[in-house]
């Protein structure tokens, strides 16, 4: 089978099953079947990973379309994806590659030395993985990344964040930054329409940070299921808890895939809750999936001047010395060189 290779991150277990650690689901499986996520077989008692190398998207990205505005800002990155998610958002926006379900067409077969030789030849400065959820193609995603890292390019996850511990402890060291997805601050929310749980996705970004990975966080407001003012000061507040210079990007949602019971989240409640966020200590706040001007842009985190002017995905100006501000001399949190 194209893509078939050992899995990490798995135990046997009783009667032939296996458990998979690799993300909160901790799968028991049995022979002959797959986890949650439809990635990871159980054949013969061993755990098998379904999609290695099989890419199924490639792109040269702006690296604020990830979005990580404080990681390496204004270069481009080399973002890939197999197939598969362990979560089953019903709003999904990449559903034609992370909803697949049952035996798939395998991706384009792509080792690891093609994806860095691309990466390197298109003039980017990391690889993301990104477009699905890339814990499901982890095996891949670190085989490319130790590849990446010996030939000076860094690594980002954009994930729903819903790694066990045992695997954050696996990608520090490999991987440099992630945008983790919070999709809610209810567990309702996850439950209904993720089938996942919050919690884990708060532990890893928890997790993340300590292990000296440089995380972002995106939520994707839906009106009618987690914009309330109460609900997103709640989040707002947990994140600056973590750390008041962990960026927020609050972003804008439209109908796609199998949810269509809320419309598109008008611009007036994604600024308002960029203004949650500020309010609530976070000193960079960003709205995304829409034209948001000054929303889109960094402010020096002291003397309040623009170091870096976006618009859209692009950098139009950068008044940075180094990761300092260029008119007052103060940092600016992130990886900026």
């Amino acid at each position: 089978m194209a893509g078939l290779r050992d899995a990490e991150m798995w135990r046997a277990a009783d009667g032939g099953r296996v458990e998979c650690y690799l993300c909160a689901h901790r799968c028991v499986i049995a022979d002959g079947k797959r986890g949650v996520c439809d990635t990871r077989l159980n054949q013969g008692g061993r755990l098998k990973a379904l999609t290695w190398g099989q890419v199924v998207a490639a792109n040269v990205d702006p690296i604020e379309k990830k979005p990580l505005y404080h990681f390496l800002p204004g270069s481009k990155s080399y973002s890939i994806a197999t197939h598969g998610c362990n979560f089953k958002c019903e709003f999904c926006q990449n559903w034609q590659i992370s909803q697949v379900s049952g035996d798939v067409s395998a991706g384009r077969d792509t080792p690891p030395e093609a994806v860095v030789n691309e990466a390197f030849r298109s003039g980017c400065r990391s690889v993301s993985y990104t477009y699905t959820e890339p814990t499901m193609f982890f095996e891949y995603a670190m085989a490319c990344g130790r590849l990446a890292h010996e030939r000076g390019l860094r690594n980002c996850f954009v994930t729903n964040g819903y790694q066990t511990p045992e695997t954050v402890a696996a990608m520090t060291g490999v991987v440099d930054a992630a945008n983790v997805d919070i999709k809610a601050f209810n567990d309702d929310f996850y439950r209904k329409l993720c089938k996942a749980r919050l919690q884990p996705a708060l532990d890893s970004v928890k997790a993340m940070v300590a292990a000296g990975v440089w995380v972002e966080v995106t939520t994707l407001l839906i009106p009618r299921h987690n914009d309330r003012e109460d609900e997103l000061k709640a989040l707002a507040e947990w994140l600056a808890a973590v750390s008041p210079d962990l960026p927020w990007h609050v972003s804008r949602y439209h109908p796609d895939y199998q949810f269509d019971r809320a419309p598109a989240t008008p611009p007036e409640t994604v600024f308002r809750a960029a203004e949650i966020g500020r309010a609530a200590g976070l000193r960079y706040v960003y709205a995304g999936n829409l034209r948001a001007g000054e929303w889109e842009c960094t402010r020096c985190p002291s003397c309040q001047q623009v170091v870096i002017r976006r618009d859209g995905f692009w950098v139009e100006e950068m008044k940075l010395k180094g990761a300092c501000c260029a008119k007052c001399g103060a940092k600016v949190a992130g990886v900026m060189e």
